[in-house]
């Protein structure tokens, strides 16, 4: 029985980065566009993932002319969160 929640709960959180590894992606995609700020996805993915980005802005700021290094690095925290939790979860 607990074997099935954990598994279950693994699958949920698994899937919940893997959703929004993608979100940032085409978010930081869109981003090179100058998309028209009033679409509705767009705001939706801003939304999505400015809470995020000014977390990481406020340790790294912004380098390199401008480029902003802040999708870069939560994909590599996604991904690396990814790899953990899913070894952590066949482990159990």
């Amino acid at each position: 029985m607990t074997d099935a929640l954990i598994g279950s709960i693994a699958t949920v959180v698994m899937s919940v980065i893997f959703l929004y590894k993608w979100v940032v992606i085409i978010s930081a995609l869109i981003s090179w566009v100058r998309p028209d700020p009033y679409n509705p996805i767009v705001q939706m993915l801003y939304r999505l993932t400015e809470p995020a980005y000014a977390l990481i802005r406020k340790y790294i700021p912004t380098v390199f002319g401008g480029m902003d290094l802040a999708p870069m690095i939560l994909i590599l925290v996604l991904i690396f969160l990814e790899t953990f939790l899913g070894r952590l979860f066949m482990g159990m």
